[in-house]
């Protein structure tokens, strides 16, 4: 976590504005929720898996099937390298497991390592060509790396399979919004106006600004009782709002929202993942902009 102090040091001064710089916020106080920790069950579970890994009796199928089963706890909790330890494990037992290559894709997007991002989903759609996760996650990857034309090529196949779904309506939006950014604001507003009652079109409305802050999570406090549905709620608006806040150059609101993102440990949530690598993408704008106008004020001396 190294790197995650440097950018909390590097943001210091966007991040003491917080939310009191974006304009658009309604609340003093942003709503929150009781963060999320390990269940006992989730711990048990570990140790559990951890005391039946030591026995040398076991078929490798078994003991790649256990590592998997861990690594799917460790991941749940927030442990991601050791999760990631034991994936990789697991697929030099039994490299057929596709989706296990896609947990792993996603843990490489997350940190950054997009080419590693890539053959992980390749590797999966080589074996399940019908993953549609796969096929999302990957056009993330692409996303993040950079390479918009082909993201546009899958989130354009995985949003074709299911065009109700407000997710996939947000993605396509976010990703077709670095090339063609009126006319992806245009088709996902078409899409809101058509929407169903479904959970996600809410932060297609905060995306959009079809409604306030203020009443965007008034309804959703008043439609959740449960604690961690209130949680993952949270982190999907928080993460969504700060993508608008960043978009609209408002680096210290998008701070704000991705650490709110975080700050629920909804570790098993996208949107939770990609917190961190939206800060860091951040934190690399604002210091190239740094660079660049120091060298001007150099270059503008006598």
């Amino acid at each position: 976590m190294k790197w995650f102090q440097t950018l909390t040091l590097g943001l210091s001064i966007l991040v003491a504005t917080g939310c009191t710089s974006t304009s658009n916020q309604q609340w003093v106080y942003p709503p929150m929720a009781v963060p999320l920790q390990a269940s006992m069950q989730q711990e048990v579970q570990i140790a559990r898996l951890s005391q039946l890994l030591k026995r040398p009796d076991l078929s490798e199928e078994l003991r790649a099937k256990m590592l998997f089963e861990r690594g799917n706890y460790y991941d749940s909790v927030g442990l991601r390298d050791l999760a990631r330890l034991d994936y990789s494990q697991s697929l030099q037992l039994n490299p057929s497991q596709p989706d296990l290559f896609n947990l792993l894709g996603v843990y490489y997007t997350q940190v950054g390592e997009f080419d590693a991002a890539y053959e992980a989903f390749d590797s999966t759609l080589d074996l399940d060509p019908e993953n549609s996760y796969a096929v999302r996650n990957r056009a993330i990857a692409l996303y993040y790396g950079d390479r918009i034309e082909l993201a546009i090529e899958d989130i354009d196949a995985h949003f074709a399979e299911e065009p109700s779904d407000p997710f996939r309506a947000l993605w396509v939006y976010l990703i077709k919004l670095e090339q063609t950014p009126e006319a992806a604001r245009q088709t996902l507003l078409e899409q809101y106006q058509q929407r169903d009652s479904q959970w996600g079109w809410v932060l297609v409305a905060i995306t959009l600004g079809e409604v306030s802050e203020e009443q965007a999570f008034k309804a959703i406090i008043a439609g959740t009782r449960d604690n961690t549905l209130l949680a993952q709620r949270l982190t999907e608006a928080y993460f969504y709002l700060g993508k608008r806040y960043q978009h609209q150059g408002d680096f210290a609101g998008a701070i704000s929202m991705y650490k709110l993102a975080i700050s629920f440990n909804v570790y098993e949530y996208v949107e939770h993942r990609y917190s961190f690598l939206e800060l860091t993408r951040i934190f690399t704008q604002v210091k190239a902009e740094q660079l660049a106008k120091a060298k001007l004020e150099e270059a503008a001396q006598p």
